[in-house]
């Protein structure tokens, strides 16, 4: 998949191939992370933005076919709102002071954010998506947007539903939990993607949370990695997990033996921590 054109050399990529051919390509977008506000890197392709994201382990290499890849790092593309990354540059858009709802802005003056060229290149999905989260009027041929607080803070709940719902379908962990515990790790996910001020703030206020004092919280325990299924979890970065629960006495009061846990496993909500690497 010749994924990045100006490339001149090979990597390994796994990202969605919507060419049946093998020949789609598309454009990496150096944007700011919503969160840390630092440079990531991005995939749009086919009007649909990814994330890249790369892992390399201390010494390794590709072959591919009779060729062999020196660069050993493995790169990921995945899907993401692009409103997750929109948001930020739309809440600065508006010059919102106190109480002022802020400015209506015409689109091309909002994606124009000095050094982000890759904004501009997403004109036609920021205007699809961000009708979600913005008021929006229009004078002639030409849209005005303007971020609505509280459009902003229905759709992140109902992305906190969503993820509410998922999370026990992808894990035994998550199944095990409490509705409070997995309420905690959907936002602790989707504050991966949000400003501590002022969304993660006020979406917490919404949900009656404290999510510092429950992440700390003594009753919140690591469950040990399900093995019941016989399959193996991914191994995205390597690392080596341990457990020190153990299994309450039996019936006939025999201890039961500790649950074994494999190594160079990570539990499934680690991995939806997102780093900040750019994937040159």
């Amino acid at each position: 998949m010749a994924w990045w054109g100006d490339a001149d050399e090979t990597r390994v990529l796994i990202a969605p191939d919507h060419d049946t051919n093998g020949n789609g390509s598309g454009n990496v977008l150096s944007l700011r992370h919503p969160k840390t506000g630092n440079k990531a890197c991005y995939l749009y392709f086919d009007e649909e933005l990814l994330e890249l994201h790369w892992f390399k382990q201390s010494y390794g290499s590709w072959f591919l076919g009779d060729y062999v890849c020196e660069d050993g790092r493995l790169y990921t593309a995945t899907p993401v709102d692009p409103v997750f990354i929109l948001l930020p540059i739309f809440d600065e858009a508006r010059m919102k002071k106190k109480d002022d709802p802020g400015k209506f802005r015409q689109l091309d003056e909002i994606l124009y954010v000095q050094g982000y060229e890759g904004y501009q290149q997403l004109a036609s999905i920021a205007e699809k998506s961000m009708q979600i989260v913005c008021d929006f009027k229009e004078v002639g041929s030409t849209k005005f947007f303007r971020l609505n607080d509280s459009k902003v803070l229905r759709w992140l709940s109902y992305k906190v539903h969503q993820l509410r719902q998922v999370l026990p379908t992808l894990d035994k962990n998550y199944a095990a939990q409490i509705e409070r515990a997995t309420l905690v790790d959907a936002v602790s996910v989707i504050g991966e993607y949000l400003n501590e001020e002022p969304w993660l703030k006020l979406l917490c206020g919404k949900l009656n949370l404290c999510l510092q004092d429950e992440l700390r919280s003594p009753e919140r325990k690591i469950l040990p990695s399900s093995l019941e299924s016989g399959q193996a979890s991914f191994d995205t970065n390597a690392i080596q997990e341990k457990t020190g629960l153990e299994k309450k006495t039996t019936g006939k009061g025999r201890l039961a033996k500790k649950a074994k846990v494999e190594k160079n496993t990570r539990n499934i909500k680690d991995m939806f921590s997102r780093a900040s690497r750019k994937g040159s």
